[in-house]
């Protein structure tokens, strides 16, 4: 009659318990490293600058309070659907966008409606007292402009324009525009639905650094 092994277990159990151990003591080793020899330590592995790993490993939790910040704003609050917020890797996007009942511009024009200048103004309100820059896109559905020799890369660059006029007025530095583009339809919201009322839109990219 073969003998059983009755050992084997107690290999594997302390072959587990050793590793255990292991893994306690890095987590408390780790959690006594500061951010920056966190980002040198990184940068051994990443082969980047430690500079570039701190700056990699702030700028996400930047782009977050920014955002729960302007969340918070009444006024943006106050426009509902038509604002959109969110994080991206330059910083926080504020889409100004268009709806049924709450147009931005007046039909084929560059001219705002009431609603968009309230709209710009709040935005405006919203970001004058921070220190950041901010680039202006203006955006069109995919509906042709007929009757008239303007397309919509014309009228986009003409409503970005407008934006900007609108958002210095509201006390934005004039320094801190960085860039006014317009994009015609060429970058729907919504892939494949370049048609929604939606797409005609202000788009504000706020950076986090230059």
């Amino acid at each position: 009659m073969p003998t059983r092994k009755t050992g084997t277990w107690k290999l594997a159990y302390a072959d587990f318990l050793t590793a255990l151990v292991a893994f306690f003591l890095l987590m408390w080793l780790v959690s006594g490293v500061s951010k920056e020899d966190r980002a040198v330590i990184a940068s051994e592995f990443t082969g980047k600058p430690a500079s570039v790993s701190a700056m990699a490993e702030a700028a996400p939790s930047e782009a977050a309070r920014l955002l729960a910040m302007l969340e918070l704003s009444e006024s943006l609050k106050a426009a509902g659907d038509s604002v959109r917020l969110s994080a991206d890797a330059q910083g926080v996007r504020i889409e100004l966008v268009d709806t049924a009942d709450r147009p931005l511009f007046e039909t084929g024009s560059g001219a705002l409606t009431e609603t968009g200048a309230a709209l710009i103004r709040a935005a405006g309100a919203s970001l004058s007292a921070l220190p950041y820059t901010v680039s202006i896109e203006g955006h069109t559905d995919a509906f042709s402009m007929a009757g008239t020799a303007s397309s919509n890369w014309e009228l986009s660059s003409a409503r970005a324009n407008e934006a900007r006029r609108m958002l210095e007025a509201s006390g934005f530095g004039t320094d801190r525009v960085i860039a006014v583009t317009g994009f015609a339809d060429t970058r729907p919201l919504s892939a494949g639905q370049p048609h929604l009322a939606a797409n005609r839109r202000i788009s504000l990219q706020v950076h986090l650094a230059d």
